[in-house]
């Protein structure tokens, strides 16, 4: 046993030639009230709420924007995504850039420790020219899933299991329509949306067993569709929940987790694996009930208000995670780092900006993450951070809503661009909702607080160098994604 992995042992207080087998599951658009553990009074969650109840619940975790492929990109590397050059926005079918592959995923630190690796779901971090930017370029070993999100073609193809047949909601028209992919091959197109959960879970299950019978630690990363708009479901969860099909769409995610967690018990691995369950953005409220819900937080989806940003999160260990509740600051960013450390795997030769959280998990120590930076969906070095939380206070240079978080009756939530001097000021452990800025002139204290708050701007700005966006590259027809590449009429033709 090598030094590193000598020391991924100890922290575990014991030394075993097995390192921990890792579950990820990101799900989608899914707000800090949306889960039955987090205080939703309708929501079917069992399998969340027992991992709620035996593991760690966070109260302080965020993603790194209110958007999809950004948020993604910061999960996989432990870099903000202006570093990796996803932005502005998100990936489309005919995108020519995808996330860069001289960027390190998760996947591929593993890989170095022997891990086997397999993605399942939503990858929305490009597709390419002939497939450049699929997870099996990017360190995963097996991926079934979709390349980017299942409303970018259209809806007509999403026959759910409801009494009208069809997904509610508006979708791209003008493309190809959602191809179903097993590593880079096009398995189907369209897909079956009534099957497709159960496909996931069949995948995720086989995987988790092979793994097992090889004697290979693993890696299994879950971007579930769940519970992105238009929702859809299954015939086992349509209809089951109380909250219609955002709850339905909930409840089948859940009903995979769950299966997921029973393969890793009936497997004998289930105490020698990390369950991390957490989202890459904020509900969107423009949709009302069909949206998600932030709980407490201000606004979601599109802005950099908390309920755009801050996840509902839970790690599940049994035996190593003591269960409780956490307050300490953590993000997505911290994951690679941490999967990092417990494998005994070396960390990339970048600059990370994700922190190790083991101690936090395994002895509910201190977290080493003392501050949060807020960029909007369309960050530029102009404007550069909208916001900053260090400690208990979060200051706003800039405050901007979004169309997708524009239904409520909070006018801040759709409104335009708006620059503070001095920054509006909360104490999020007092007003966790952001409606009351604190009176900085009437409070000397508080200067001083703004002035660490500066310090750390100014240090992070500098530190931040903005990667080429792979975003701004543009778009060709020809690239979007067909089990038919000669025929024609594309898109049309696109049908196997």
């Amino acid at each position: 046993m090598d030094l590193l992995l000598l020391l991924g042992a100890l922290v575990l207080g014991t030394v075993s030639a097995a390192p921990p087998n890792f579950v990820l599951v990101f799900a989608d658009d899914l707000g800090f009230g949306d889960l039955g553990c987090y205080g939703h009074p309708s929501s079917l969650t069992p399998n969340l709420d027992r991992m709620a109840a035996g593991g760690l619940r966070f109260t302080d975790f965020y993603c790194t924007s209110a958007s999809c492929s950004p948020s993604r990109a910061s999960l996989l590397t432990g870099r903000y995504q202006t570093r990796t050059g996803v932005y502005p926005g998100v990936f489309f079918p005919s995108s020519i850039g995808g996330l860069p592959l001289n960027e390190t995923t998760i996947a591929e630190v593993l890989k170095t420790r022997g891990y086997s690796t397999a993605a399942m779901g939503k990858w929305h971090l490009g597709f390419g020219t002939n497939g450049t930017f699929l997870p099996v370029r990017q360190g995963f070993d097996h991926f079934l899933g979709i390349p980017y999100s299942h409303d970018q073609g259209p809806c007509d193809n999403m026959t759910c299991f409801y009494p009208d047949g069809k997904c509610f909601g508006t979708c791209d028209q003008d493309t190809v329509v959602v191809p179903l992919m097993k590593d880079d091959i096009i398995t189907e197109q369209p897909i079956s949306f009534i099957d497709l959960e159960k496909s996931y879970s069949d995948f995720g299950v086989n995987f988790i067993k092979s793994s097992v019978k090889k004697q290979q630690p693993f890696f299994l990363y879950y971007p579930a569709h769940h519970t992105h708009y238009p929702q859809y479901a299954g015939r086992g969860a349509a209809g089951r929940s109380l909250r219609g099909p955002f709850g339905d769409s909930l409840l089948e995610l859940d009903d995979t987790i769950g299966r997921l967690i029973e393969t890793l018990r009936e497997n004998g691995v289930l105490n020698n694996t990390l369950v991390f369950f957490t989202a890459d953005n904020g509900p969107q409220l423009s949709l009302m009930s069909r949206g998600g819900n932030s709980g407490p937080l201000k606004c979601g989806k599109g802005t950099t208000y908390e309920g755009g940003m801050r996840m509902p999160s839970i790690a599940y260990w049994p035996g190593t995670i003591r269960p409780g509740v956490t307050h300490e600051l953590a993000s997505t960013l911290d994951l690679l780092p941490t999967f990092a450390r417990l494998a005994g795997a070396k960390l990339p030769d970048v600059f990370l900006d994700g922190v190790d959280m083991t101690e936090l998990l395994t002895n509910r120590g201190k977290s080493k993450r003392e501050v949060m930076m807020f960029y909007p969906i369309h960050p530029n070095k102009i404007h550069g951070l909208f916001a900053i939380r260090l400690g208990k206070y979060k200051a706003h240079y800039y405050t901007e809503g979004n169309g997708r978080s524009g239904s409520t009756p909070d006018h801040n939530c759709s409104i335009s661009l708006q620059f503070h001097h001095p920054p509006l000021l909360f104490d999020l452990e007092a007003d966790v909702s952001e409606n009351y800025p604190l009176n900085v002139t009437e409070r000397p204290d508080l200067q001083d607080v703004l002035e660490q708050i500066k310090k750390v701007k100014l240090q992070f700005e500098a530190s931040m160098v903005f990667g080429e966006s792979q975003i701004e590259k543009g778009k060709d027809p020809n690239l979007e994604p067909c089990c038919r590449p000669q025929c024609s009429p594309k898109p049309q033709c696109c049908h196997c």
